[in-house]
């Protein structure tokens, strides 16, 4: 611009060097023309005008252009104090461009990784649950009840001020009440109501207003589904009265306006209705026969009914519905003794479960979305029932220790009391399903979370089989012989059926590609074995050949249990449970039906045992806690009754002498008591 000023001519260039406008200055520095003209006004890049023209008409040089721009780069590198030369707006302009690019290249990569971390690390979280809180980790436990008997099947009313939990603290099992706090307990039914104790359901609630205790009830020796209902008694105390004839569970809605309930038909059929039953309503959900649908959880915004589902005793899993019906919905995935579920608020599901070795059950947890189980405690607490108050801040557990031992009882023309029997002596602390072999007893012992198979000869234990966190399903099956042993274990997660030499030599797996259910039964003839196959969620019976081959169906209905008669014309095993009860039923080796005598008997007793050589079944009879041996006629339905325990006496399992003169029991003597345990409030 000084040249402009100056008035002269600016000297003649060659035509090849002059760039005649705005327009051609800019290309050839690679700028736009809005900067060209900026660079004119501020930096004083040589640009000329005719004078005879417009002012618009500009020309330029292109050396001097390019000297104007070596001494811009140098003026700028020696204030930056740096002895090299700067690009030049000629020569870096495309470089410029191309960095620019690359940063952005750069940044978008960086950008994408960082993505991509980001939505992997929700990933993992989700998947670890990483920010899951125990929801009982602050919880504030306290002792509600010290005594020396049993208790179980604890409630809490909604407001959390009372608690009700089953006890024999009088001698027989009654439904007792206790004020939280207060240390007073009262007897509600003092011995009055008949079968309380059903651990397979919630046995005890209270109504929405907190003014009834509500309690599963069976007419003793019920054998029909119409003897179970649902009875109350005041809170306060006063006589109790039916309360839902007919129905075997019930649940109110957070509101109290509607009741969820099941009765005790085939497949448990699942109702909701208002506060009054009422007939001709059609079910929401109801199983197939043999399955079964228990402890029924309204969500606290009634959208959804909880219930544990699936084959007793240890096929079992939480799953729920729609209050309006629908398709079910699988919530856990346990697979084992699932019981007692309760919401603590609207995602957060506790509930009891074993693991999968069998041991327990314990207390879980699981974020209803999720769908993540978390064990919360770790220890040898065992845990018999789980409610919760209204709000979910105050939870009641009962808490038990059982203890397992074998007793001997000799078998007289007269029932025998409990004053004949004796403990046998073992190393074992704990021993469970026991069988008389030739000149041996076997049974099970458990230590931790393995059980393993021991046999007692001439006064010495020893040990025949073990594996690590292995469940033995049922009971050992010793051969007609004495000589082998079968036994069915499930074992991370699989099920194998064993069979070993009596001494524990030569032990090895016949069947694995089976899911295997209760004890297996040998043929007279000692060449198979028969034995429950878990079919499309239904066990049935199978064959088990001992040669390599695979096991075939034998019958295709609901059968597991068997025992063969000592001809081996035909086989008895257990029916589907119906409420409470099941029908003992026969086929012959064909597998066609074989006429038996009407038999029904209480869940717990599945174990039948042919007397050797007769066509006599011995078998365990009475209520879901209590009962004794008694011996039926397969032929003309006479029966006998061989003991007569007391309810102190509960036996679980059992076996008689080839001779029938002596018999051994296996008795569960359980300590337990009710804890409560309270949350912290969000």
């Amino acid at each position: 611009m000084g040249q402009q000023s100056s008035g002269m001519q600016p000297p003649v260039k060659l035509p090849e060097d002059r760039l005649d406008s705005w327009k051609e200055i800019a290309a050839y520095l690679n700028r736009d023309v809005t900067t060209v003209q900026r660079w004119e006004k501020r930096e004083a890049m040589p640009v000329h005008r005719h004078l005879h023209s417009k002012t618009g008409s500009v020309y330029a040089s292109r050396a001097e252009l390019e000297a104007w721009a070596q001494s811009r780069n140098l003026s700028a590198a020696q204030e930056n104090g740096n002895n090299g030369l700067a690009p030049d707006p000629v020569t870096a302009a495309a470089p410029a461009t191309s960095s620019s690019r690359t940063r952005w290249k750069l940044t978008l990569a960086l950008a994408a990784l960082g993505l991509a971390l980001a939505i992997g690390a929700s990933l993992w979280f989700q998947r670890t649950e990483y920010f899951w809180r125990n929801p009982i980790a602050d919880a504030r436990f306290q002792t509600v009840t010290d005594f020396a008997g049993v208790e179980q099947g604890a409630a809490v009313s909604r407001d959390g001020h009372f608690v009700a939990f089953l006890s024999d603290r009088d001698g027989r099992m009654d439904v007792w009440v206790t004020q939280v706090g207060s240390g007073q307990f009262h007897n509600l039914t003092r011995g009055g109501a008949p079968d309380l104790a059903n651990p397979e359901i919630r046995n005890l609630g209270f109504s929405p207003d907190g003014a009834l205790v509500t309690f599963w009830a069976r007419k003793r020796d019920g054998s029909s589904t119409s003897d179970i209902s649902v009875w109350a008694v005041p809170t306060l105390g006063g006589q109790p009265k039916p309360y839902f004839e007919g129905v075997a569970e019930c649940d109110w809605s957070q509101d109290g306006s509607r009741l969820a309930y099941h009765t005790p038909g085939p497949g448990d059929p699942m109702f909701v209705s208002d506060s009054n039953l009422r007939s001709g309503i059609r079910p929401i959900f109801t199983a197939p026969a043999g399955i079964h649908s228990h402890f029924p959880l309204w969500s606290p915004d009634s959208s959804f009914i909880y219930f544990v589902h699936g084959s007793l005793p240890d096929k079992l899993d939480i799953w729920r519905i729609p209050s309006a019906g629908g398709t079910p919905e699988r919530i856990t995935s346990n697979n084992g003794y699932v019981t007692h579920p309760v919401l603590l608020d609207r995602r957060t599901l506790m509930y009891l479960a074993t693991d999968p070795d069998g041991s327990g059950p314990w207390l879980y947890s699981i974020d209803v979305e999720r769908r993540i189980p978390h064990r919360l405690i770790f220890g040898l607490d065992r845990y018999t029932s789980l409610a919760a108050s209204a709000d979910g801040r105050r939870l009641v557990a009962t808490l038990a220790t059982p203890k397992r031992t074998l007793w001997r009882l000799p078998i007289d023309d007269s029932p025998v009391e409990a004053s004949a029997a004796s403990q046998i002596s073992l190393p074992n602390n704990t021993a469970l399903s026991p069988r008389f072999g030739p000149d041996y007893l076997l049974f099970v012992s458990a230590t931790g979370a393995s059980e393993s198979v021991w046999k007692l000869a001439g006064g010495v234990s020893t040990e025949l089989w073990n594996g690590q966190q292995a469940q033995i399903l049922g009971a050992p099956a010793i051969a007609p012989d004495g000589r082998s042993i079968a036994f069915s274990v499930r074992q991370h997660g699989q099920a194998f059926l064993y069979v070993m030499q009596s001494d524990g030599r030569n032990a090895h797996v016949v069947a694995d590609s089976v899911d295997l259910h209760g004890t297996p039964a040998w043929t007279p003839d000692g060449r198979s074995l028969t034995s429950g196959v878990e079919d499309h969620g239904v066990p049935i019976l199978y064959r088990m050949p001992l040669d390599g081959r695979p096991p075939i169906p034998f019958l295709p209905e609901y059968s597991t249990d068997p025992s063969w008669a000592p001809d081996g014309s035909f086989v008895v095993y257990s029916g589907p449970d119906i409420g409470t009860t099941f029908s003992v039923k026969a086929a012959t080796a064909e597998a066609a039906a074989h006429p038996l005598p009407p038999l029904t008997l209480t869940r717990g007793a599945r174990h039948l045992v042919f007397l050797n050589g007769r066509r006599s079944l011995v078998l365990l009879r009475g209520e879901m806690e209590h009962k004794n041996l008694w011996l039926v006629d397969v032929e003309t339905g006479v029966e006998r009754q061989l003991t007569n325990l007391g309810p102190e006496f509960d036996i679980r399992d059992f076996d008689i002498s080839a001779d029938g003169r002596e018999v051994v029991l296996e008795r569960v003597q359980e300590r337990s008591d009710v804890v409560l345990l309270d949350l912290p409030r969000p």
